[in-house]
């Protein structure tokens, strides 16, 4: 693992580099099909809002997604991304009665919270559920399996990709590229104004 990571660490800098331009909505996928641009890209939106900071699209995050399933993850992890992305569509569709490409945020945010609003007891089931393999799961829940597996990756790689921006990482983390002064007991506050830190 430690060798594939170091191969393909040049890869991944340059995608986190790549979170630091402006955002792009004219931007063509790599692995992501239109429908699935046009899907994450919503789910992004609501997962990390722009507010008084920038929200995940205005660091280039779904570039940063599709450029990750593009050229580091593996087959099967591909395969069951597209097959979640499937299952979310075919479920929209048939919620709202209309293309995904049609949708609105707020039709986006309706079905999101439907899956992620749940009974303690059945959220539990759903995170035992993504911890065993596909082939493990009984054939009636593999659509739910599957949903989760995707709506799962795309808040990871939200985090992942945001918090590893530049522009997150410089300007709203604290940021100090060569520490150099030891300062102990210190609370954080004092260290960093309440905010965690980038390096």
């Amino acid at each position: 693992m430690g060798l594939g990571y170091t191969v393909a660490m040049p890869t991944i800098l340059n995608m986190v580099s790549s979170c630091s331009s402006k955002p792009d909505s004219t931007w063509t996928p790599l692995f992501l099909s239109d429908e699935e641009k046009y899907m994450v890209t919503q789910l992004l939106d609501i997962i990390l809002p722009a507010t008084e900071i920038p929200g995940a699209l205005a660091v280039n995050v779904p570039q940063f997604l599709d450029m990750m399933y593009a050229e580091i993850e593996e087959d099967h992890i591909k395969q069951s991304f597209k097959k979640g992305a499937m299952v979310f569509a075919e479920k929209f569709k048939t919620e709202f009665n209309t293309e995904v490409l049609n949708g609105e945020k707020k039709d986006f945010e309706k079905l999101l919270e439907s899956y992620f609003n749940l009974p303690e007891a059945e959220e539990h089931l759903v995170l035992q559920e993504q911890k065993a393999s596909v082939d493990t799961i009984d054939a009636k829940n593999t659509d739910r399996y599957m949903v989760y597996n995707f709506l799962l990756a795309v808040r990871y790689y939200a985090l992942f990709g945001y918090c590893t921006s530049e522009e997150v990482g410089e300007n709203i983390l604290t940021y100090d590229p060569i520490p150099g002064v030891y300062r102990g007991c210190i609370s954080v506050e004092e260290a960093s104004k309440g905010k965690a830190w980038s390096l």
